[in-house]
């Protein structure tokens, strides 16, 4: 739910500035009527005024702009005072940060002021608007009309009578009838209670009535303001999301102001203690782990907390700031971007890693080790891949390796080639393999080297599609060697069938068609064996066919490592060709028809095996 902090006396503990005081550079002498003769009509008599000194450099007669705002219960007559004479005073309260106003009691020891204004600053005093102005006639006073006759005018006859001549309020309302506020935290809201200052300009004093009716002492004593009490009632601004608060730090203002006769319990602090993943002195922005949607206040009309959301960085940040562009793009479900990614990640969850380095499957992504750096042989490793900062794969760790280089690491020759250097393998000059160190050809089988392939061993995902990160990864196992030409599928040229007219289709009566993804391609020393994912069966044979993952094996096995035609992984196809029954393989060679897939191009083949074929 949205916080409401406590509301408190504002002016408690903090001294205001004034213009001037009674007795700054001398003692001056004044007189007042005391509080216990005041009559509301002269013809009863106003009793003796008394008089005596005031000197602001003696605690016992001084009378300073601290005593408006200390305790009223516990000194109830205490009181500021101005210098005799003046008929223009301002009193003014700076707070270290922003507050919101609820309502202002002025209660007077002197007359109340024939004119008055109570303004408030929202910028630290850089600039003032008026709250309320106060006068026995507001239209030759200020040109405005009196809330007494027009409701919701800003000026008021209420509190200027100069009657009763001591202990008169003045009272100012922020949310009044005229001010109809249902959300406080809105802008509206905001507008009218937030301030950083507030000031009271005292611009005409008037007599009380008691004076005209017998002059004992001279006019002038009587000539000041005087306040008994200043309370300003208002809180902490927290957008909703704190219901307590602690000092404020923005100045030193606190520790100057705070009298030893005031109590902290009462002081009103200005630091919000959040709540709702939000931050700030006013909890006016989201903790730094918290961007993922746009901060907002609390709704005061329904309760809704509004709360920051948490970014999702895997734990590999410790900020994230919010990016108005991702947030649409998203359709507004998520804006965050982690900042400065740790653990060598990357992107804006730091969810893969940086390049030079491929995720450890075996780690959640959360783990501080998840991204390991690359182990490519330098010799072997291209430099030149689909990313120029790639140095492996960053999903499998694979090396991309040079023409005639195999292994995960790129680190010896493949099969039929030899001479491992700065440039690769060179081909052997040879009808079968060749000694790798030497290029000697091998005349039988003897010498062939044999690669042990676990049965139902894993096959390594090498080039999937990068932006497909559900896609399940697979294992690479070392006794097996990467069939590293088809990484560089501009290194093989081969003729590939065309997809002719409807009777030359027919009459390679094709055993299987199908649409498939190409996963990974190896090199078993004597054949290719290609890994697909199988996504449709347009026809099928002897050979049972599914909608998963198996092997097809193409015929044509050229000396430099390639299969025809070729087959990019990580690339749908439209694939016809031939099946073995005997062992359950199907075959893929220079007669099948392997085309990209394209949604029209398999329309075509089905129509084709619908109707064309009989």
């Amino acid at each position: 739910r949205s916080c409401n902090p406590p509301v408190g006396n504002l002016a408690t503990g903090r001294t205001p500035i004034t213009l001037t005081t009674c007795g700054q550079n001398s003692t001056e002498l004044y007189c007042s009527y005391p509080d216990q003769n005041l009559l509301h009509h002269v013809s009863h008599g106003c009793g003796q005024p008394r008089c005596t000194k005031c000197n602001a450099n003696h605690p016992d007669n001084s009378h300073l702009p601290a005593d408006m705002t200390d305790d009223f219960f516990a000194n109830p007559i205490s009181w500021w005072q101005s210098a005799q004479g003046v008929h223009r005073e301002e009193i003014r309260l700076d707070f270290e940060t922003e507050f919101y106003l609820t309502h202002v009691i002025a209660v007077f020891k002197s007359p109340r002021p024939a004119a008055m204004v109570l303004e408030r600053s929202q910028d630290y005093g850089l600039t003032w608007r008026p709250y309320k102005y106060f006068s026995v006639n507001c239209t030759a006073t200020f040109g405005l009309q009196d809330d007494l006759a027009e409701e919701g005018s800003m000026c008021t006859s209420r509190y200027s009578d100069a009657v009763p001549c001591t202990r008169g309020e003045v009272i100012y309302r922020a949310l009044s009838p005229a001010n109809k506020i249902e959300d406080p935290y809105s802008p509206e809201a905001q507008d009218l209670l937030k301030l950083t200052n507030l000031r009271l300009l005292l611009l005409k004093r008037q007599e009380c009535p008691c004076q005209s009716s017998e002059l004992v002492e001279k006019p002038q004593r009587f000539a000041h303001y005087a306040i008994y009490d200043l309370i300003i009632r208002g809180s902490c601004f927290c957008n909703g999301h704190a219901e307590e608060c602690q000092l404020a730090n923005r100045t030193g203002v606190m520790e100057n102001a705070v009298s030893p006769r005031h109590s902290l319990i009462e002081f009103v602090h200005g630091k919000c203690v959040c709540r709702h993943n939000t931050a700030g002195d006013h909890c006016e922005k989201c903790a730094p782990l918290y961007n993922d949607q746009p901060w907002k206040p609390g709704d005061g009309k329904t309760g809704a907390p509004n709360e920051c959301r948490k970014c999702r960085c895997h734990n590999h940040a410790d900020s994230c700031h919010f990016d108005l562009s991702v947030w649409l793009a998203s359709g507004k479900r998520s804006g965050g971007v982690c900042d400065n990614c740790k653990h060598n990640t990357e992107g804006h969850r730091c969810q893969r890693c940086k390049p030079g380095y491929y995720r450890d499957r075996g780690k959640p992504m959360s783990s501080t080790e998840v991204c390991k750096p690359c182990a490519c042989q330098p010799m072997g490793s291209a430099n030149a891949t689909f990313s120029r900062s790639w140095r492996c794969h960053p999903k499998t760790g694979f090396c991309y390796c040079k023409p005639g280089v195999a292994g995960p690491n790129c680190d010896r020759c493949l099969m039929g080639y030899w001479g491992f250097g700065e440039n690769g393998c060179r081909p052997c000059d040879c009808a079968r393999d060749c000694d790798q160190h030497t290029g000697n050809c091998f005349n039988g089988y003897d010498n062939e080297p044999f690669f042990h392939i676990p049965i139902g061993g894993r096959i390594p995902d090498l080039v999937q599609m990068l932006t497909n990160e559900s896609e399940e990864e697979w294992k690479w196992n070392d006794h097996e060697q990467g069939f590293s030409a088809l990484r560089h599928p501009e290194k093989c040229v081969c003729k590939e069938k065309v997809l002719g007219s409807v009777t030359d289709f027919c009459q390679m009566k094709y055993a299987y068609v199908i649409k498939a993804r190409i996963l990974s391609a190896h090199d078993k020393g004597t054949h290719a064996e290609v890994i697909v994912k199988v996504k449709k069966v347009l026809k099928s044979g002897k050979v049972k066919i599914g909608r998963s993952n198996r092997s097809i094996y193409p015929e044509s096995w050229t000396n430099r490592g390639c299969t025809c035609p070729i087959l990019n992984p990580g690339t749908d196809y439209l694939i016809a060709g031939q099946e073995d029954s005997r062992t359950n393989k199907l075959l893929v060679n220079m007669n099948s028809l392997v085309k990209p897939w394209k949604a029209y191009l398999g329309k075509q083949v089905s129509d084709i095996l619908r109707t064309g074929c009989k």
